[in-house]
């Protein structure tokens, strides 16, 4: 069954050429050098009877070099049959556009990532006829995002690392930092990310964690049912400040930070929604739960009331 996680996983591929030179990287090749990278049909069926389509093919021509296809394939879950499909996918693409292929899985657990690797062997006896080794992106071949200004200077590689972690132990902090660095995004650059990435987390329990995150990134993106359109469609006035009231608490709470009954009175009593937004803009900052209303060190005094 296909995934929203499936399509993120290798759809941003199509939308973000850029995220292949950490790709060519890990491979230890030179990247492209300004390569031109269009995506072509993923269709691999023959006359009839059988539909075969590869996620995403990309056509990469390099200034320099010769051209070659990337096939990406995203793979949640071993596949007892996936082996003979992707040695079938590099024969027929390479034999229909004359190109040498590369094929590339992305894994998010790390039991996957190691099966998805192969070697996956046509033989018989103990001659080899075919052998299919994809290249795999996983949790072994994909850094875990340890610095906000790396989000800001590669967004499509943050992401794919952040669904590839999504099953890591420390998935929270790296959510946490990633939703940090989003902050630093235009209203529009940050709608676009961090939906794609609560998709991207669509069955696993990090998503939950992330839709709260968002509220840190404060945008709304309509027509996919993420927090965002949630809490837009919530109502204006006293269901929005109910809304970003509660935001603020969530935030607090994931981040780990101490509430007293009083605080969190305070917080779900005020019906400002500029002073919200204000709690809400740095509840993921903050050191302790006293600097959002401007009474602990470091506060900036703004959500005085």
């Amino acid at each position: 069954m296909v995934t929203s996680t499936h399509e993120v996983s290798h759809r941003i591929f199509q939308d973000h050429p850029e995220i292949l030179a950490p790709v060519f990287e890990a491979l230890g090749l030179p990247p492209p050098v300004k390569a031109d990278v269009e995506p072509i049909t993923p269709d691999a069926t023959e006359i009839k009877p059988l539909e075969r389509r590869v996620d995403t093919v990309l056509k990469v021509e390099p200034s320099e070099g010769d051209g070659f296809l990337l096939a990406i394939e995203a793979q949640t879950r071993r596949a007892p049959d996936k082996g003979v499909n992707w040695a079938y996918y590099v024969s027929y693409l390479c034999a229909k556009f004359d190109l040498p292929v590369l094929l590339v899985a992305v894994c998010r657990n790390r039991s996957t990532a190691v099966w998805a690797a192969g070697p996956f062997e046509c033989r018989v006896g103990p001659w080899k006829t075919q052998v299919t080794r994809p290249f795999v992106l996983g949790p072994d071949t994909i850094a875990r995002i340890t610095d906000e200004a790396e989000v800001m200077r590669q967004p499509a590689l943050a992401t794919l690392s952040a669904i590839v972690h999504s099953e890591s132990e420390d998935i929270a902090a790296i959510l946490e930092l990633l939703a940090r660095g989003m902050r630093s995004f235009d209203k529009h650059t940050a709608k676009y990310w961090s939906e794609l990435v609560e998709i991207g987390l669509e069955d696993t329990p990090a998503r939950e964690t992330w839709r709260e995150l968002e509220k840190m990134v404060i945008t709304y993106f309509p027509g996919r049912g993420t927090v965002f359109e949630e809490a837009y469609l919530d109502g204006k006035t006293e269901g929005e400040a109910a809304g970003k009231a509660q935001g603020v608490l969530r935030v607090l709470e994931v981040r780990g930070l101490l509430l007293s009954d009083d605080m969190r009175e305070r917080i779900t009593a005020c019906t400002d929604l500029d002073r919200l937004d204000d709690w809400l803009d740095r509840a993921g900052t903050v050191g302790r739960v006293e600097e959002l209303f401007g009474e602990g060190p470091g506060s900036s005094g703004g959500g005085v009331e």
